[in-house]
């Protein structure tokens, strides 16, 4: 049995009971000692159908932020209600886990890690890429020191194909929605803020994305406060599966972190040598970081230790998406040491 088992229940409620609700409602019930006890969603048949699945009730965020025995919150639903739940839920001294983004704005950001840091709660961002397996190994072997010092960062991040444009136009833009995820990997893996970023784009994949404002295809260079560069390029489309790969130049070699596929089978015939596509989408590739990611949250709440990624860690992400935006709209290099 392990330590968290042993200690007192941790009862949770999950906000959000649709495509990524469900997997932190899995993975939330596969903790030893924590237990999944409301679903809340607007959409009354997903939260009971998801609620009768893990043994758990439906009920209201007022109902479920007022309940003393609740002592964490998982917030899996749009990111328009993740602002004001996270400020809600600090406001009652719950344990706070969030998808990604923290809001669409700065202003409520910031709001929302100055609420947290008021009320002394913990709360953790879902930057689930972390927890990967192949992209934490290859963090450890570059704290290791195995190239030396890190000088060049080359993110590649593609989708195998476009969302809905109903959804390209509440996302925030492909910065803020997709491209956020590779600013966090950017912060991470260099361990160092930026000081200038540059970004351009193009509508290659769909003409209706442009038509609602944003881009389908992405190139951002950064420059960090050390003088490293990364240079994250992105794409709404890519035929041949959800290509999720970088790798790092450092002064005494190169790591290299590439994309996982459903088998490691390579065939050789004599027409070709072949392997399998990557993994389909983020909800395969990832199954695993999701996983982990949920099992560090609640043992860092049953033991109390620091959070791997914070409120502040998002914020950070979303300063980055707020400025490639500002650089793609005006054409220019957006100088990160002035005031924005």
């Amino acid at each position: 049995m392990t330590e968290t088992a042993k200690m007192e229940t941790i009862n949770a409620a999950l906000f959000g009971a649709g495509r990524i609700g469900k997997i932190h409602a899995a993975n939330l019930a596969a903790q030893a000692g924590v237990r999944l006890k409301y679903v809340i969603d607007v959409h009354a048949e997903s939260a009971q159908a998801l609620a009768n699945l893990h043994g758990a009730s439906v009920t209201t965020v007022e109902a479920a932020l007022a309940d003393p025995t609740v002592t964490a919150v998982i917030i899996a639903s749009s990111t328009d209600t993740h602002a004001d739940l996270i400020l809600r839920a600090a406001a009652a001294g719950k344990a706070i886990f969030c998808e990604k983004p923290v809001d669409l704005t700065l202003e409520r950001a910031r709001a929302c890690a100055a609420a947290v840091e008021k009320h002394k709660v913990p709360c953790m961002l879902g930057f689930q890429r972390r927890f990967d397996p192949t992209f934490a190994a290859l963090k450890q072997r570059l704290l290791a020191g195995e190239i030396g010092t890190p000088e060049l960062l080359i993110v590649t991040s593609r989708d195998p194909g476009p969302p809905p444009v109903s959804y390209i136009k509440v996302s925030g833009g492909i910065f803020k929605d997709m491209l956020i995820h590779d600013f966090d990997i950017f912060r991470w893996i260099l361990d160092d803020e930026a000081i200038s970023i540059h970004a351009t784009g193009s509508c290659l994949v769909d003409p209706a994305i442009g038509e609602a404002g944003d881009l389908d295809c992405a190139v951002v260079t950064i420059r960090t406060r050390s003088g490293r560069l990364c240079q994250i390029n992105a794409s709404r489309r890519a035929a041949y599966g959800y290509d999720q790969r970088f790798e790092i130049l450092g002064s005494a070699g190169m790591l290299q972190a590439g994309n996982h596929k459903p088998t490691e089978i390579t065939s050789h015939t004599a027409l070709n040598v072949s392997t399998d596509k990557p993994e389909n989408f983020f909800l395969e590739r990832y199954r695993v970081a999701y996983a982990n990611e949920m099992a560090h949250f609640f043992d860092a709440i049953a033991h109390d230790k620091p959070l791997r990624t914070t409120v502040q860690d998002g914020l950070k992400a979303l300063e980055l998406a707020e400025a490639a935006a500002t650089s793609w709209r005006e054409n220019r290099v957006i100088d990160l040491q002035e005031p924005q």
